[in-house]
């Protein structure tokens, strides 16, 4: 039985610079779920996650367009909210994928809580910008009334809410999804999980309390894996390659890197924390905790990567 947990980034729902109807998301998503059903077909069973970025940023807009009229939710709900959307929009499109390839299975959408630590050093200083933009006069009302937080966008000339960003450290639906994705000959379920980073929560007096805050969807998707004890982790992007001195005249590409090195190149400041650093520290964090490979390729070359004839291959 060949199994996998699959990362899809926010370019194969949405590319940038288009404008976020249902018809733009389900033909990107079309196109991405051809190369995951063939995966599928190949013989293996995955769990999937997915970013939300572009979709949570809607949802926040729309909350406060409609607040003197509608209450708005807080941001764990948000990120709720664009999971399930997401996930309808996954089963649509991943269904239909696999019924023109002649697959029979059951895609299955889980609302996923990811526990974090209530005293991440990430919580004392928000540095990750949601939802719209704000005028300096509405900046501060919303500093009085709401207590944000915001920063100052130079490129788009005006300011952003900032919240925190913790690290994640477990997945409350583990149990549940392992369950799924590895029940064996008869399993007939592809399983959409902790889609955006998952709806952050801390645990509290024996329970789970949501929490204002967005995880790193790489780092979210890594910690899955880990916790549905995975070998293969896979994070589909808009690059076919890792590569090193990504920003020059020359950029190389890495094909198979043993994740020492891959780490020493990372200290160098090969891969920032705006591109594929985020994607360097999930690959380090599930290879150190029992993972036995990484894949980091474009979703064109999905079917070439798993033969280990492109995208970048990471080992122990």
């Amino acid at each position: 039985m060949k199994t996998a947990v699959v990362a899809i980034g926010g370019n194969a729902i949405l590319h940038a610079g288009e404008e976020a109807t249902l018809e733009n998301q389900m033909r990107n998503l079309r196109e991405t779920c051809a190369h995951l059903a063939r995966m599928i077909r190949s013989g293996y069973d995955m769990v999937l996650t997915h970013g939300n970025g572009p979709q949570v940023g809607d949802i926040l807009l729309q909350n406060e367009l409609a607040r003197d009229s509608i209450p708005s939710m807080p941001l764990d709900v948000c990120v709720a909210e664009s999971q399930g959307q997401l996930g309808y929009m996954i089963q649509l499109a991943l269904t239909e994928a696999l019924a023109k390839v002649g697959v029979r299975k059951v895609v299955t959408c889980v609302l996923t809580r990811v526990v974090v630590d209530p005293d991440d050093p990430g919580f004392e200083k928000p540095t990750k910008p949601v939802g719209p933009y704000y005028t300096e006069e509405e900046v501060e009302e919303a500093k009085k009334a709401r207590g944000w937080e915001f920063i100052l966008d130079l490129k788009r000339g005006g300011y952003r809410r900032v919240v925190s960003s913790p690290r994640p450290i477990g997945i409350v639906e583990c149990g549940v999804i392992r369950r799924l994705v590895f029940g064996g000959m008869e399993q007939a379920e592809v399983v959409v999980a902790a889609g955006g980073g998952g709806i952050p929560v801390i645990a509290k007096d024996g329970y789970f309390v949501g929490v204002e805050a967005v995880v790193d969807k790489d780092l979210a998707a890594a910690v899955l894996a880990i916790s549905v004890k995975e070998k293969l982790f896979i994070m589909l992007t808009d690059v076919d390659n890792v590569f090193m001195d990504y920003s020059s005249k020359k950029p190389r590409p890495i094909r198979e890197i043993r994740l020492p090195e891959l780490q020493r190149l990372h200290e160098q400041g090969q891969f920032p924390a705006g591109s594929m650093g985020p994607k360097v520290e999930a690959a380090s964090m599930f290879l150190k905790s029992g993972g036995e490979k990484v894949i980091i390729t474009s979703p064109g070359k999905l079917d070439a990567a798993l033969l280990g004839e492109a995208g970048t291959q990471v080992l122990p």
